[in-house]
């Protein structure tokens, strides 16, 4: 089970299942958002994924036609972006997963700037 949680603590998260993939995202939008030079996610399988408390505290910024991003209302932080064109997948902002979650083997990193990957290797 991986946990993870918004800087105040109201929103919290669980998901049961591993992460597919992750990516450092070094788009404008990604660096803005975040505030930092690049923003990394986790690719999880949506069905996997529950919110244990303070989803009425969330806020959603549709950031394209492609991706709504939700964070917390009360502190700000990134939870995930719902791409729109990946039904079955979350993309958790790894700055909220509490611990160091286990990674399985073979996961691939995608690297990515203005929408054009620049490396992707897998982790073996």
């Amino acid at each position: 089970m991986i946990n993870g949680r918004c800087e105040c603590g109201r929103v919290r998260y669980e998901i049961g299942g591993d992460i597919e993939d992750l990516s450092h995202c070094h788009c404008s939008q990604c660096r803005r958002l975040h505030g930092a030079a690049f923003a990394t996610f986790a690719a999880v399988y949506r069905d996997k994924f529950r919110y244990v408390s303070g989803e009425s505290d969330l806020k959603v910024y549709a950031s394209s036609e492609f991706n709504d991003r939700v964070f917390c209302a009360e502190c700000g932080s990134n939870i995930l972006v719902d791409a729109r064109q990946d039904p079955d997948l979350l993309y958790i902002c790894m700055g909220t997963v509490d611990g160091d979650p286990c990674l399985s083997r073979g996961i691939s990193f995608v690297c990515r700037l203005e929408g054009v990957v620049v490396r992707n290797y897998r982790r073996t």
